[in-house]
């Protein structure tokens, strides 16, 4: 049940993650400024574009918020570090996941920096498009976004003046995605974070140098490849063609929206060949290939590799190949819900501004439904501003208009949504019923993380 109690609460968490942030902002203004602009993301804003957000923190024009992102003196890397700190007070477990993946972000014209026509996941084809490299971290507990980084093709970085144009540094050079998400490793290694495991998608399982450095770092990992991956000498699609049908086990990789994701898998140990796979004579690490297989259409498989110390058995494998999706939920939940997606700003210091501002947003989200969950929070009613339209009065019934809610009780209720809301790769959770035109544009928005 929603009171004033839960209210309350749900206030003072966001008041204390402000709190353990506003030292990076130097001044009074800009830290107001910082706590409009999340209090914007976190709330029901149709879209959430420069002028909603200023009106919906009662500014007259967006210009102070686009200062905030665009001029204002402050460094989104530290905050990043504190929503490291964050996560890790609040969902940080031993054994921890680090997911990495990118996600597009459609945009128009030639000057935002990085966007070009290029592939994007996101929207499945070739769009004019950004494409941003991100770390997510998972447990248990719950899972949040922790990391960031923008990708710039070569047709930025050889064009050192369309660069200076978008306030990119003079020592961004080219760098790959794999090259990206490894600095994302390194960087999480460099952290507070508890980690044990890193999955990523084929894009980064099958680069050498990217298993290389998870290897040299102590980190297990279970990385999609693609079929044809070759593991000493042969293919590893041929080498599964050949597994008997005993070798194929039906595992659940986690729970989805319907019950347990049951694939049928198989495992194939690999030999150990690596220095620091031994503690002297004895092997302390293992390597293998794992295939997954779809049960209603057997001819789908996919295929990992995996290295893991010595006990771990291929449930735990499977479970962590599992945990990659958790990326997929958040990116699809702060798009959705913090507006990850909806920034209008040009210059490559703003991009990682208002994503680190919208990561922030999105952890604040993680966490709060992690303390429901763990207090039974699933039997949590919706908000009383989302009560029905319909109303009786005077023996007939009427629509009624209700009133916009309060921004703290609108951010609270929200987050309540979304909590409660199913967070499957591909569906985007429901969006409370519309109490203003905003949300009425913001329900036949369409994205797909």
């Amino acid at each position: 049940m929603i009171d004033e109690h839960a209210d309350a609460a749900w206030e003072r968490e966001l008041d204390d993650l402000f709190f353990c942030i506003s030292h990076r902002f130097g001044r009074a203004d800009l830290r107001r400024r910082m706590r409009d602009y999340v209090r914007g993301l976190l709330a029901p804003v149709g879209r959430k574009n420069g002028w909603q957000l200023a009106e919906f923190a009662g500014h007259r024009t967006p210009d102070g918020l686009q200062r905030l992102l665009n001029r204002a003196t402050w460094d989104g890397d530290d905050v990043r570090d504190d929503l490291q700190s964050y996560i890790v007070e609040r969902l940080g477990e031993d054994g921890g996941v680090l997911v990495i993946d990118d996600t597009g972000f459609i945009k128009k014209g030639t000057t935002s920096a990085g966007v070009q026509r290029q592939y994007s996941g996101t929207a499945g084809r070739t769009e004019n498009c950004q494409i941003g490299v991100f770390a997510a971290y998972a447990t248990s507990a719950g899972r949040a976004l922790v990391d960031r980084e923008l990708y710039l093709p070569r047709s930025w970085t050889d064009n050192r003046e369309r660069c200076r144009a978008a306030k990119v540094p003079d020592d961004r050079g080219f760098a790959t995605k794999g090259e990206l998400g490894k600095r994302l490793v390194l960087r999480a290694l460099a952290s507070d974070l508890p980690l044990a495991w890193v999955a990523a998608d084929a894009a980064y399982g099958q680069e050498d140098r990217f298993r290389r450095l998870l290897e040299q770092s102590g980190l297990g990992y279970v990385l999609a490849v693609p079929k044809s991956q070759q593991v000493f000498g042969p293919r590893l699609d041929h080498l599964f063609a050949q597994a008997p049908v005993e070798a194929w086990e039906p595992i659940s990789c986690g729970d989805g929206a319907k019950g347990p994701r049951l694939y049928h898998w198989a495992a194939l140990e690999l030999p150990t060949v690596a220095e620091f796979d031994y503690q002297g004579d004895v092997p302390v690490r293992r390597r293998w290939a794992l295939a997954r297989r779809s049960l209603s259409k057997p001819e789908e498989i996919a295929y990992f590799l995996a290295y893991a110390p010595r006990e771990t058995t291929v449930a735990d494998l499977v479970r962590v190949a599992g945990m990659r999706w958790q990326i997929e939920e958040c990116f699809q939940a702060a798009k959705n819900e913090c507006g990850l997606d909806q920034y209008e700003v040009r210059r490559y210091i703003g991009w990682y501004r208002h994503i680190t501002l919208a990561m922030l947003a999105h952890a604040y989200l993680a966490v709060m439904a992690a303390d429901a969950a763990a207090k039974g929070g699933a039997e949590t009613l919706l908000a009383p501003w989302l009560r029905s339209p319909w109303q009786k009065s005077a023996g007939s019934w009427r629509l009624a208009s209700p009133e916009p809610p309060s921004r703290q009780v609108a951010s609270r209720a929200h987050a309540e949504l979304v909590m409660l809301a199913p967070q499957t790769p591909g569906r985007r959770p429901p969006l409370p019923l519309p109490a203003t035109t905003a949300l009425v544009r913001g329900a036949v928005r369409q994205d797909r993380p």
